[in-house]
């Protein structure tokens, strides 16, 4: 089936949303055995976009069940027959690029045209993936003239990934190259909050893998933990709060199985007092992620400016960030869009008062967008507080919304403290122009990717990933492909029998 987006009178693109609403495994659409469903919304518009089914535990030991068969079929498909297959679905995702980020848009609240992008990210992973299928390779030992002993790589069969929603599709197409390269099966669990597009993708990909092999299972808490501990999942993955991580964990220990996550931030921008201030303001803006409402994990959400520049930077920063207002998500011209949920608008809207409450000073925003076109939607205005202090909430908790916390520094030796003394650890931009200094800086922070006078970027085969709790294990690179794989030694005796 064709579908694209329409775009209304008000050019305003309109969503084409999926047919299918149930359960995709085994190759075809499944009812919830309990009949359960959940209402899912656009954000932008405050509507409903109807009901989804929602997984139980039943449902999830049908579709691993299923994902198994599927696993016994897929895993002795040659590795470069896996490859294209997955280049095949690539070029779907850039065919579908409008159609699925209007779903997206509208189901997510993240802004149409930056959307579009995310089918190319997907897209990418894919073809990158699907490149290093011959990557997977074992090792010869030597034993001696009387033995022969070497590794091989195999497929740990039925993984579980758990998807976050700020990036529904994108997540979805990218997240299933890897361990469908390394001869898989996948059950992919979009997020409770907008799961169409990734239904809308099972549509699309319908019938080029073998049943069973790729699954779509839509639901909420029961459906995550049962996929965490179900006996025959091999491993579960998520992307999600610090929270959710420590549950998958507890779920997965029953079992044993392995897990990556990619958790929480509370990332930290550097700035030494030799920076360019306009350079600086930028990249705070940039590296907030507002056009996404600052719904990114990997936002750099505190930064800290040595005392030399603070003040031309602030003064910078309000008209940086003018160039994000809040706005309908499916229009084209949207540069900001709105948070995910009425619960995540009251819980930002919570911390921008504590942050007031305790004396931070309001650079800009703080407060609902007065537009009456955007009355009905989940808005808040790009909001920067100066004067921040380690002990405000602000900058301490991640917010997931578009609140960044600017605090000054003086002494290279307490800013680095600061910086290190949260339970997070995923990444930090570093600005300065002393070589010396920005490789110095770059070693003694606590996080798991650093940028140097850059900021907000994933460049592929890099290894993206956090430490302390803000994840655990490697994606978007070679290692993220043979993490889905367990080594098998095998000792070859050529003593006559």
């Amino acid at each position: 089936m064709n579908m694209t987006a329409n775009t209304s009178s008000s050019g305003v693109w309109e969503p084409a949303l999926p047919v299918n609403r149930d359960l995709y495994y085994a190759g075809a659409w499944h009812g919830p055995v309990k009949g359960g469903t959940s209402e899912t919304f656009d954000p932008g518009r405050g509507i409903s976009l109807g009901h989804v089914a929602d997984a139980s535990k039943e449902d999830v030991d049908k579709a691993v069940a299923a994902a198994r068969e599927g696993f016994l079929v897929w895993r002795d498909v040659a590795p470069l027959e896996r490859a294209k297959i997955l280049k095949e679905i690539a070029r779907i995702l850039r065919d579908n690029h409008r159609e699925l980020a209007t779903i997206d848009a509208a189901n997510c609240g993240n802004p149409v045209a930056e959307m579009m992008g995310d089918a190319n990210v997907a897209a990418a992973q894919l073809d990158f993936f699907a490149g290093l299928v011959t990557e997977m390779k074992g090792a010869s030992i030597p034993m001696g003239p009387n033995a022969v002993n070497f590794s091989v790589r195999q497929p740990l069969g039925v993984v579980a990934r758990i998807l976050a929603y700020n990036h529904p599709f994108m997540f979805c197409g990218g997240k299933m190259a890897a361990p469908l390269a390394a001869g898989n099966a996948v059950i992919m669990k979009p997020p409770a909050q907008a799961p169409l597009s990734s239904l809308r993708l099972a549509e699309l990909i319908d019938g080029l893998m073998p049943a069973g092999v790729f699954n779509v299972l839509p639901g909420g808490v029961e459906a995550g933990a049962a996929l965490a501990s179900h006996p025959d999942v091999a491993k579960v993955t998520l992307i999600g709060s610090v929270a959710a991580g420590r549950a998958v964990m507890r779920a997965a220990s029953d079992t044993i199985k392995p897990v990556l996550l990619e958790l929480g931030g509370k990332n930290a921008l550097i700035a030494f007092g030799d920076s360019d201030p306009g350079a600086v303001a930028r990249a705070i803006v940039g590296g907030m992620n507002f056009t996404w409402c600052g719904q990114s994990c990997g936002s750099t959400s505190r930064a800290f400016l040595h005392e030399d520049i603070h003040d031309a930077v602030i003064d910078r920063v309000r008209q940086a960030v003018s160039n994000f207002k809040p706005g309908v998500p499916t229009d084209p011209e949207t540069t900001m869009g709105a948070l995910v949920s009425k619960a995540q608008h009251e819980r930002v809207m919570g911390y921008i008062q504590s942050a007031k409450d305790e004396g931070a000073t309001t650079v800009c925003g703080g407060a609902v967008p007065d537009d009456e076109s955007l009355k009905n939607g989940f808005y808040i205005e790009p909001t920067i507080f100066a004067g921040v202090t380690r002990d405000m909430r602000i900058a301490r908790e991640e917010i997931f919304g578009p609140v960044l916390s600017v605090s000054k520094w003086a002494d290279e030796k307490q800013m680095l403290a600061d910086v290190n003394a949260l339970e997070y650890g995923l990444t930090c931009s570093i600005w300065t122009r002393d070589v010396t200094r920005a490789h110095r800086t770059a070693m003694a922070v606590e996080a798991g990717f650093v940028w140097i006078n850059e900021v907000s970027k994933h460049f592929l085969g890099a290894p993206f990933g956090g430490v302390k709790q803000s994840g655990i294990g490697r994606e978007e690179c070679l290692d993220e492909l043979l993490s889905f794989t367990h080594e098998k030694n095998i000792h070859l005796s050529l003593v006559g029998q």
